[in-house]
This record gives structure tokens, C-alpha cells and sequence, in this order.
């Protein structure tokens, strides 16, 4: 699909987004984005600049076409939200295959031909290109290619391979319309607990720093963003890593953040090459600091994303940031979901109500509302004289830029048989699942265990029968076979009071008893290789001494055909751990949130990884 374009007076090709027969200064791709945004924002009224500031979960019909129906994700229709209440920034959850999902985007981009000024969508995205399927936090990879969690980049540690992640994303996202990422996460990993785990980089600063900084290259595409780049959103600031007992945020009891060992400024050090990459915004997160000062002054224990403190103080004025700050979703209304609840996450204000929680917000610096749609709300402030409209003015001109600069006024549109031909293509396949067998992170092994030898009787407990055939012969029981691969998940205790938090794995890291029963007796019939998910600093104590498992490995999302690439050597694995694997709760308990790695006793240290041996050949 391309644009209606009409041809100047002097032979320039423009779009005629306001209807007048003429070319605007707005709507002269050949013109500065300065000048662009100068003039389209002396042309907008109150309402159009005030939906530019609000950012809220889309759903994409399964068929290609826009949903009119209110959801329980999506709160209002479509056309509502962007012809209604003049929005024009969405965060996109499930998504039909590439061809349906490109023909979504044009359609969404032709609805927002309607609103006066003819403001392009920016839809955004969380991560999608891996395992984890958490409507608050991310989505499985669905028709995208998929790849190990970000985790696992860091895990394999290598920039350059963080850059063509990065790459490959941009082009599947800008494929299907996607022009704006909420990632990456660049919190450091030092609670060994916390949900959020997998979609960081680790914990080591300097590793984190790195590999950020190639993961921004990828997606911009270059050092300035331009019509083929994904602008992208940095967050959490100023790190959320150190959440208090490792619960998290979203919920009211994971509400602290603790920097009880004086590290606050490792988490801020991703930051900093983000902004030096030029990311487009920085999303802080809902923790509220808990005895936090920086440079003697105490820090006001409110949510980071109503602390003036952080975003004006640190970000803006310190380190010197004049890009687009949009909070973490819904900091200002409940989120009422069937019979559940998810509280605002209004921490240290709880008890102010919608309106004073949104002034404080904007008294704080930030530029857009995440997760919310309420644009009466803003307009009753300004129009009560509480916002000025130069306040207004402020954080639409930021908004309006990464538009511009992504080329979305120029041409939004996207083509179906591309969208149809790059996304999930074979090479790109290819390179996620290799990542994914060279992430696996091989923690113990006895001599001769591995790699595993082709066509072994081969015995499956946690992987698909049907994927281990083509590696050997697969057999019904342990004492059938030459070894046992047994693949688990990290423990997690099962909440579901509060809306999402039944896909929050949190609580205790310690395997239950019967699961280490369960393998002690497959071991007791088979050698087991045993392979455990980490998308948190699981407790492998009980298994590092067990008779019978003769290796044991860490993954960070990866198909069971990547795990048996890497056991069998067909891809060798390099994994080093991105995060400390502690050796007790007790461990864990007593360590400093904000720490990276350090615990006592840990079982297996941060950076820890062996290598596969090669096996000799006559």
C-alpha cells in the first residue's frame, strides 16, 4: 500500500494530511524536522496535543482489520481512541501472521487519515522475538523469528551478535508497520528472584553496557533514526533490578527498591550509552527508592516515575537527556479486568486520586502516560489553568520529532507480500536458533558426559519425543536408555489474586522436594543431562552432587532441537552465566539487591561456563 501523494507547485511529492490542497511546511519531507514540528504544532488544537501524550494497548483483528469492539487488554475501540480521542501511539499485544499484520497497520494508518491533521500511528511493541509469553512484559515469537530471551544474548556475551539480533528485529518490525520498540531493558539482573530476569542482559554493568549499546545500533539502524529505523525506548530508569525481596513492581507489595549496597550507579551506566546512542525515550519504572540519596540528598520515596528528583534532577538535568520520557503503563487508573484488579501503580501517592496523580507525573518531566487513555483527565487540568498549554506544547514537540523522523508523515504504509517474505524468512530462523544452542551455558560436567553421541538411546523427560528422534533413537524409559535429557523449568511459586500475575513467576528459587525426587530417580536408572530453564537465578544445589546426573546446563529460552544442537556439538555452545547462580534462599535472603553477584557461597559465580569438549577422532 503507498501513500495518496499530490505534487507541489514545484514538483515535490507530498501528503495532503490536512485536506487544504496545498503543501504545509509540516508536509514538505525537504524541510528540517525542526521546521516540520514548528509548524504542525502551531496548527494543532488542545486536543490533538493532548492525545499525542497518551499511549495504550491496541489489539489487531486476527483477520487484518481494525477491532470496534472494547476488549478486556484494549479498553475502547479503535476508530474511538484515534479518531475520538485524537491518540496516536499504541502498544500493539497479539498480532495475526505478517501478511494480516501489515494489512492491520495500513488500515490503522488510513483511520488516522481522518483526524484533522492527518498525525501518523507510531505503534509500538514489548519484546516478541523470544520465549516468554507475559502480557505484561512480552510475547512468544509467534510467525517472527525467535531467538533466546535477551538474557541469552548476554549469556553469549558477543556485541556483534547483539547488533544483528538487533538488525533482524528492525527489519521483521518495520516489516508489519512496528516502528517503535519498548525495549531494550537494560535493568542489571542482581536479585536473583525478580520476574522481569529474562529480558535483561545480566548483571555484570560493563557486559550490560556493552551490549546495549550494539542492541540500539540494530534496531535504529544507524546513529540517527530515519524511515527504515525502530525508535526505541530504553528502559527501566534509573534501573529496576534492585526490587526489594526481588518482587516486582507491578504489584503493591513489590513496590521498594533497596540499594543496600551502594550501587546505584552501576544501574544508571547502561543509561548512560543509551543516551548517548541517541534512544528515542526512557521509560523509568513503578519502583519507588527506598533510603536512596544521591550526592547527600535524600531521595523522595515515590515511584520513580512520579519523582521529580530522577527524571528532571538525573535525567534530564545530570545526565543531560532531552528525549521522550513515557511512563510504565497505567501509573494513574486501576486496571479493572473481569473480577480482578490491577491497582495504579501509584507508589508513595496512593492516595491521591487520578487527576493529582497525573500533575504529579507531569510535575516530574515525563512527556507521555503509558497504559492510560483518559485525555479528558489532561484536558481538565489545562483547562482549569493547573497545565499550562506551553507545558503541553513541551512534550508534544518531543513526541511529534520521533514521528517525523521516523518518515511516518512522508509514508507510514508498509507491503503485504514484503511483510509476507522477510518475517520468520529461513535465514533469520536460522541465526535465532544457533543463538539460541550457543547461549546454553554448560554448568557442570563429568568427564566423558558429553557431547552427546549421534544415535544414542535416548530418553526424554521435559522435550519433544518427536525433535529428539533426529538426534538418536528414542526410547520409552530411563532404563532403556544411554542417557536421560531432562529439561526444567526454574521454580516459581503460582499467585493469581491481581490481574497478570498468574504469568509473573516469582517467590521461592529452591526446586520442591518431589521435583528433586522425580530426577533423582531418573538418574538412578539413566545418566541425566540435565537442562534447566533460567529465567531466574534458580537453586541448583540439590543437583550438583546428585549420583547419576552427569552434566547439568542453563538456558535462557531455546527449542528443544537448539538444546540438543549444543549437547551434541552439531552447534557448540558458549554460554557464560549473565547472572550468579546462589547456592541457598538463605544466600539469597542476605544478599544486597543492588549487588552484582557476590552471595555467599555461590554455586555458580557470575560469568561461569565451560566448554564442550571435542570429541577425538580417529
Amino acid at each position: 500500500m503507498t501513500p495518496d501523494y499530490r505534487t507541489s507547485d514545484d514538483g515535490v511529492l507530498y501528503r495532503d494530511l490536512n485536506g487544504n490542497g496545498r503543501m504545509d511546511p509540516y508536509e514538505d519531507p525537504r524541510l528540517p524536522v525542526e521546521d516540520r514540528v514548528a509548524d504542525l504544532l502551531a496548527r494543532l488544537s488542545l486536543e490533538e496535543k493532548v492525545g499525542l501524550m497518551f499511549q495504550t494497548v491496541i489489539e489487531a483483528g486476527q483477520d487484518g482489520a481494525l477491532i470496534e469492539t472494547a476488549g478486556n487488554i484494549s479498553k475502547s475501540p479503535t476508530s474511538t481512541v484515534v479518531v475520538g480521542k485524537r491518540m496516536n501511539h499504541f502498544n500493539v499485544h497479539q498480532l495475526p501472521d505478517a501478511r494480516l499484520s501489515a494489512r492491520w497497520s495500513n488500515a490503522l494508518q488510513k483511520l488516522a487519515e481522518q483526524t484533522p491533521h492527518g498525525i501518523p500511528v507510531t505503534v509500538s511493541t514489548d519484546p516478541r522475538h523470544a520465549f516468554v509469553d507475559n502480557s505484561g512484559v512480552s510475547f512468544s515469537a509467534g510467525h517472527l523469528s525467535q531467538w533466546p530471551e535477551p538474557l541469552g544474548l548476554g549469556a553469549i556475551g558477543d556485541e556483534e551478535g547483539a547488533r544483528r539480533f538487533a538488525d533482524i528485529v528492525r527489519q521483521e518490525y518495520c516489516a508489519i508497520g512496528i516502528r517503535a520498540a519498548l525495549h531494550p531493558t537494560v535493568d542489571l539482573a542482581t536479585e536473583p528472584r525478580w520476574a522481569r530476569l529474562p529480558g535483561t542482559l545480566g548483571a555484570d554493568p560493563e557486559l550490560v553496557t556493552r551490549l546495549a549499546g550494539a542492541y540500539l545500533d540494530g534496531l535504529q539502524g544507524g546513529p540517527e533514526l530515519g524511515p527504515q529505523s525502530v525508535a526505541c525506548t530504553t528502559k527501566h530508569f534509573p534501573g529496576g533490578g534492585p526490587q526489594k525481596d526481588g518482587e516486582d513492581a507491578h504489584f503493591p507489595y513489590g513496590r521498594e527498591q533497596t540499594y543496600t549496597a551502594g550501587r546505584f550507579e552501576d544501574h544508571l551506566e547502561p543509561f548512560r550509552v543509551a543516551i548517548a546512542k541517541g534512544t528515542s525515550a526512557i521509560m523509568p519504572y513503578y519502583g519507588m527508592p527506598v533510603a536512596l540519596e544521591l550526592d547527600g540528598e535524600p531521595i523522595e520515596e515515590v515511584g520513580f516515575g512520579y519523582n521529580k528528583q530522577i527524571v528532571t534532577g538525573l535525567l534530564r538535568e545530570r545526565l543531560g537527556y532531552d528525549g521522550v520520557v513515557v511512563t510504565d503503563w497505567e501509573l494513574v487508573n486501576d486496571n479493572h479486568v473481569g473480577d480482578q484488579v490491577l491497582p495504579a501503580r501509584a507508589w508513595g501517592v496512593e492516595e491521591l486520586d487520578p487527576e493529582e496523580r497525573m500533575l504529579r507525573i507531569l510535575q516530574a518531566g515525563a512527556d507521555q502516560f503509558g497504559g492510560e487513555e483518559c485525555v479528558d483527565l489532561l484536558l481538565g487540568l489545562v483547562r482549569s489553568g493547573r497545565v499550562s498549554e506551553e507545558r503541553i506544547d513541551e512534550s508534544a514537540r518531543r513526541l511529534l520529532a520521533v514521528k517525523f523522523r521516523l518518515g511516518l508523515f512522508d509514508d507510514p504504509y508498509v507491503d503485504e507480500e514484503e511483510a509476507a517474505r522477510i518475517v520468520g524468512r529461513a535465514d533469520f530462523q536460522e541465526a535465532g536458533r544457533r543463538a539460541q544452542a550457543e547461549s546454553l551455558t554448560l554448568l557442570q560436567v563429568a568427564e566423558g558426559a558429553l557431547p552427546i553421541a549421534e544415535g544414542v538411546r535416548l530418553y526424554v523427560d521435559g522435550a519433544n519425543p518427536e525433535i529428539a528422534a533426529d538426534y538418536g533413537t528414542v526410547v520409552g524409559s530411563p532404563a532403556e536408555a544411554d542417557v536421560a535429557l531432562v529439561r526444567v523449568n526454574a521454580p516459581w511459586e503460582h499467585r493469581d489474586d491481581l490481574f497478570l500475575e498468574a504469568w509473573f513467576h516469582q517467590g521461592s528459587l529452591e526446586f520442591p522436594p518431589a521435583e528433586v525426587e522425580r530426577i533423582r530417580s531418573i538418574a538412578a536408572q539413566a545418566p541425566v543431562v540435565l537442562v534447566v530453564n533460567l529465567d531466574r537465578g534458580a537453586i541448583l544445589t540439590p543437583f550438583v552432587d546428585m549420583p547419576g546426573v552427569v552434566a547439568l546446563a542453563g538456558v535462557y529460552g531455546a527449542g528443544d532441537a537448539a538444546v540438543l544442537d549444543a549437547l551434541t556439538g552439531r552447534i557448540p555452545p558458549r554460554g557464560r552465566l549473565p547472572l550468579e547462580l546462589p547456592s541457598s534462599m538463605a544466600a539469597v535472603e542476605a544478599h544486597a539487591p543492588d549487588q552484582p553477584g557476590g552471595s555467599a557461597d555461590a554455586l555458580f559465580p557470575l560469568g561461569h561456563g565451560l566448554r564442550l569438549p571435542v570429541p577425538s577422532r580417529a
